[in-house]
């Protein structure tokens, strides 16, 4: 008789394990991408249409702080000194409508900014609140994406001063605390130019990037790298979701793109096992149009 209670305990066990497992997965993985830094990657609107994506980073406005004027730079897709850019506003209202969150992303690879100052923060809070978010222009000048009022702000920057972002992420929440704020730092932790930021708890999303960082990322059919480094983001950083960011092919990135069957087999279900694990980011719609890879893995997020 104990046998068998012992036994149908350890069956009991076992089903609620398979029931936490399922409710997490079913809680589940979202899909984040970036878009705007390549004309041959589809319209806004096609891209939501996919069905995929969760949040859209729309990437990049490259140039912010130390006195100048900030641009927008959407490659091919618009011309934000012509004000072409304006013409997105239905493609942004209608991937909302479908549930899709419109992020602003900040910086990029190429460099041309840096905060120097708490002031300099603040009038970039300032700029992006009026400019993007539910803000209104204080002059006559015209928001560069029309009339859409995007859902927060990424931070995804990669040089310059790492000391007034958490500064720019505070302001940026004293204007509405529902502005969705996230950062794509690199996978060593912590990161150096976002890593202060973090610090405030301020964040949203995390999506750390696991590529182009040989030190923890996927390497070699070995997922050990990744896994040490993720438990430390994890155990560091205080956000609703931290993601999985990787190249959507390929050729998008130097290193660290990981076969599907891999992700699917090796990597998610080590990642899984943390109750911050929010899905996965991927570089960028036009690498994943040109491979598929968000349809191949979106079942596994």
């Amino acid at each position: 008789m104990g046998a068998v209670v012992v036994l149908a305990k350890g069956l009991m066990s076992a089903i609620c394990l398979l029931l936490v497992l399922s409710s997490h997965g079913a809680h589940g993985g979202s899909i984040a991408i970036y878009w705007g830094q390549n004309g041959n990657e589809g319209t806004l609107a096609s891209t939501c249409d996919t069905g995929n994506y969760a949040f859209v980073n729309l990437a990049f406005l490259c140039s912010f702080g130390s006195g100048q004027t900030p641009q927008l730079n959407l490659a091919g897709h618009c011309d934000a000194y012509s004000g072409t850019c304006a013409n997105l506003t239905a493609d942004i209202a209608h991937c909302q409508s479908m549930g899709v969150k419109i992020l602003l992303s900040i910086g990029g690879g190429a460099g041309g900014y840096s905060l120097t100052s708490n002031q300099d923060a603040h009038d970039l809070a300032q700029y992006l609140w009026e400019n993007f978010l539910g803000g209104h222009p204080s002059s006559d000048t015209k928001r560069p994406l029309g009339n859409a009022v995007l859902d927060g702000i990424d931070f995804d920057i990669e040089g310059g001063n790492p000391d007034y972002y958490g500064a720019l992420a505070s302001y940026l929440k004293s204007y509405n605390e529902n502005v969705l704020l996230s950062a794509a730092p690199q996978c060593p932790y912590p990161d150096q130019w976002v890593g202060k930021a973090l610090d405030t708890g301020l964040f949203d999303y995390v999506w750390v990037q696991f590529y182009n960082n040989p030190p923890c990322q996927y390497a070699g059919g070995s997922a050990a790298n990744l896994v040490e480094a993720w438990h430390q983001w994890t155990a560091g950083v205080h956000a609703k979701g931290i993601f999985l960011g990787l190249p959507a092919s390929p050729g998008a990135a130097g290193s660290g793109f990981i076969p599907v069957g891999s992700l699917e087999s090796q990597v998610l279900p080590a990642l899984k096992t943390s109750s911050k694990y929010g899905g996965v980011m991927l570089w960028s719609r036009y690498y994943d149009d040109q491979d598929g890879y968000s349809s191949a893995i979106k079942k596994a997020v």
